[in-house]
């Protein structure tokens, strides 16, 4: 069992999706997203399952959270810095976990 201490250890902000590329080269569909965490984080990069839900317009602008202090991941040709955050469906498809949008990019989550 996880201890507060140890869940106090992952670090999870508030970002807003500012790109959204098809991923062809993922084994399971997905996009590659950039993502803006503000002036202490910057932009980073992360690759999402999440195309079953969401279209490329859709998540354009959208506030999502992140574990942003996890290694990067190589996954096929590209490095996913960040962890996007997502509960399933009852189809078992991921949906996004989002903050308001009047929430400060940057912001940990606690």
């Amino acid at each position: 069992m996880a201890t507060v201490e140890q869940f106090k250890e992952i670090d999870i902000r508030v970002g807003k999706i500012t790109q959204v590329e098809d991923f062809p080269e993922a084994r399971k569909p997905a996009f590659r997203l950039a993502i803006d965490f503000g002036s202490v984080i910057g932009v980073k990069k992360s690759s999402a399952q999440i195309t079953e839900n969401y279209t490329k317009e859709s998540l354009l602008g959208r506030n999502v959270l992140a574990v942003v202090n996890f290694p990067p991941r190589q996954i096929g040709p590209f490095l996913s810095e960040v962890l996007t955050l997502g509960v399933p469906d009852d189809r078992g498809n991921v949906v996004l976990i989002a903050a308001d949008s009047d929430v400060p990019l940057g912001g940990r989550m606690y």
